[in-house]
């Protein structure tokens, strides 16, 4: 039985740590999350699938690291500092605060977060734009010369860095320039545990492309994507891609296209795919003076790029990942809760288990576990209570695989290698695991 609610992932994923919540035992903070051990190593996974399937396989996409701080005239090139705002309403009664374009679901903190009625609008202010970038200062004086912005979005750093890495790489559209990295907004309403927040992580691609391709590298890359997350075991049945109606469209697109997954809180952008025709490159070179243009000098052709942004976030991808993999189910008249990851994403690949705890069974364990992690395989050794219960454990966290070491271990050379979704049991030689192990977890 799948995730009913967001509620059971929020408590397994604190219960099991994955994700806690931010300053915890100082009240917390609103909207801040921290990974714990098994999510930091889940969102590391989410991340190297990422880059691998974008940057590694591929001869025409390279990968950038850019800055969070960048100078102040990058966000009036690209719009940010005039256009990037939320209307927003305020509830002079209960001080709480409303995106005005999502009255339909908002909620009265006042009334047990009961649904907005006239009574609660009487309250409001009117509308008023609502900038949400985080400001900061540069040095120690603070002055207007001084101001700086945290970046909303990692693509102004690619843009800004297109003609380096175009001509230090010697590049030729098509290409696209990869980057994950940090980005904060500060969002009005954040909420639903890790699905929005104010800081958080993305893997954004620009693919530059001759204006007369891009709908073609539109239409690629808008299934590319989506048969990322299908790949790594994600319901196609919950995915949908859904096109932006001509309203919808950004300033800067001509078209657009969510993926969406179908969460417990229903239907919610999972990645978004635009086309951003050429109006980044052209608004830099504007604002810097600077031709951002691809002069091919074979054939004399110059044309400033069009490019192509698909655009995800890892924390949305990670609790997308993580709802999608929950299931309960019934076995003997027990609730058996378990984490179908996919192997590459899972945090911890095999688990370790001696039978007992003599005739040196957590030896021979320890050597199996230190041989695993020479070859890069993330373990997890356990020795305490039954070995269901050790099983049980490493379902819920999402384990592919369980080793039990047990009295034929020694005179024979073999464990039983257990799989978490049939738990299936076979022999196999102990020697052989890494190799075996890593064999399975190839992409």
């Amino acid at each position: 039985m799948a995730a009913s609610s967001l509620d059971q992932i929020v408590n397994l994923a604190k219960r099991r740590g994955y994700v806690f919540q931010a300053s915890e035992i100082y009240g917390g903070l609103n909207s801040c999350w921290d990974y714990g051990p098994l999510g930091a190593e889940l969102k590391r996974n989410v991340k190297d699938a990422w880059w691998h399937s974008m940057v590694h396989t591929r001869r025409d996409v390279v990968g950038l690291d850019s800055a969070v701080l960048q100078h102040p005239k990058v966000w009036q090139a690209s719009g940010h500092l005039d256009g990037f705002s939320d209307p927003l309403i305020d509830c002079k009664k209960c001080k709480a605060r409303f995106r005005a374009d999502d009255m339909d679901n908002a909620t009265c903190p006042e009334r047990h977060n009961a649904a907005i009625n006239d009574d609660c609008k009487s309250h409001f202010t009117e509308p008023r734009d609502f900038n949400l970038m985080f400001k900061t200062t540069l040095g120690p004086v603070e002055d207007a010369g001084a101001t700086a912005y945290l970046r909303p979005e990692t693509a102004q750093g690619i843009f800004c860095n297109y003609l380096n890495v175009q001509t230090t790489g010697r590049l030729k559209p098509p290409f696209g320039v990869a980057q994950i990295g940090k980005s904060f907004r500060n969002e009005i309403t954040p909420g639903n545990f890790i699905f929005r927040t104010r800081e958080f992580e993305q893997m954004e691609m620009e693919f530059f492309v001759p204006p007369e391709k891009w709908e073609e590298w539109y239409a690629y890359w808008r299934q590319e994507r989506f048969d990322w997350y299908v790949k790594l075991g994600v319901n196609p049945e919950k995915l949908r891609l859904r096109d932006h109606d001509a309203d919808e469209l950004a300033h800067y697109s001509n078209a657009t296209a969510d993926i969406e997954y179908e969460l417990p809180i229903g239907w919610k952008e999972l990645e978004g795919v635009a086309s951003r025709s050429d109006f980044d490159l052209k608004r830099h070179s504007e604002h810097s003076g600077r031709t951002l243009e691809y002069f091919d000098g074979q054939t004399r052709e110059r044309f400033t790029p069009y490019v192509i942004e698909p655009a995800a976030g890892v924390d949305r991808a990670l609790l997308v990942f993580l709802v999608d993999a929950y299931d309960e189910e019934e076995i003997d008249g027990e609730t058996r809760t378990v984490l179908r990851l996919h192997p590459r994403l899972a945090p911890i690949k095999v688990a370790v288990f001696p039978l007992v705890k003599k005739d040196g069974m957590p030896e021979l364990a320890m050597e199996i576990e230190d041989s695993l992690r020479a070859r890069g395989i993330t373990t997890f050794y356990d020795k305490s209570g039954a070995i269901g219960r050790r099983y049980r454990r490493q379902d819920e966290v999402g384990t592919p695989w369980c080793i039990t070491v047990d009295g034929d271990t020694k005179e024979h050379g073999t464990v039983t290698l257990r799989d978490r979704d049939t738990m299936t049991q076979e022999r196999v030689s102990a020697a052989e695991l890494p190799s075996l192990i890593a064999e399975r977890l190839a992409p």
